[in-house]
C-alpha cells in the first residue's frame, strides 16, 4: 500500500488542487450516480505508458467518437517506482497530464491502481527489486509483501 498511498497523496495534491472540476461519485441500488445523476459509464482501455503523450489526444477522441464515455488505465508501479523509493511520472508515465487530456474531452477516468496489472505487461506490474526482499512471495497473504506494499 506504500506505492499505492505515496501515489495517491502525490496525485491528489497535484492533480485535484490545480483543477477546477469534482464529482460526488455515489451509488444507489440501481446505478452508479455522478453529481446525483445515474450514469452509464461505457469504458474502453488506454493504457498511457504504451503511447506518447501527443499521441493521447487523438486516442481519447476516437474512444469518444466510438462513442465511449469513460476511459480507464492501470497505474504501472514498475514503471513509476523501477527502484525503489524513487518515482517516476514523467513523459509516457505523466498520468497527471493522461488525465488532464481526458478531461479535457468531457469524459470520465476511472484509475486501476493494482498492485497487479493484467495487461500483458511484464512481470504483472510489480517491480523487479520486489523479488530481492528476503521471504517475499507476491499476491498471497505474504506478511512481507503486505508490509512492503503498506510502507514501501
Amino acid at each position: 500500500m506504500a506505492f499505492a498511498s505515496a501515489f495517491l497523496s502525490v496525485f491528489m495534491l497535484y492533480c485535484f488542487s490545480s483543477l477546477s472540476w469534482a464529482v460526488d461519485v455515489t451509488y444507489d441500488n440501481r446505478a452508479v450516480k455522478i453529481d446525483g445523476e445515474r450514469k452509464l459509464l461505457i469504458s474502453g482501455s488506454i493504457h498511457y505508458p504504451r503511447s506518447t503523450p501527443e499521441m493521447w489526444p487523438d486516442l481519447i477522441s476516437k474512444a469518444k467518437d466510438g462513442g465511449l464515455n469513460t476511459i480507464e488505465t492501470y497505474v504501472f508501479w514498475n514503471a513509476h517506482e523501477p527502484i525503489r523509493r524513487q518515482y517516476d511520472f514523467s513523459g509516457r508515465l505523466d498520468l497527471v497530464r493522461f488525465i488532464r487530456t481526458i478531461k479535457e474531452q468531457n469524459l470520465y477516468s476511472i484509475l486501476r491502481i493494482g498492485p497487479y496489472v493484467c495487461a500483458e505487461w511484464s512481470y504483472g506490474g510489480f517491480p523487479v527489486w520486489l523479488e530481492n526482499l528476503p521471504g517475499i512471495q507476491l499476491r498471497t497473504n505474504n506478511e512481507v509483501y503486505k508490509v512492503i506494499f503498506s510502507c514501501s
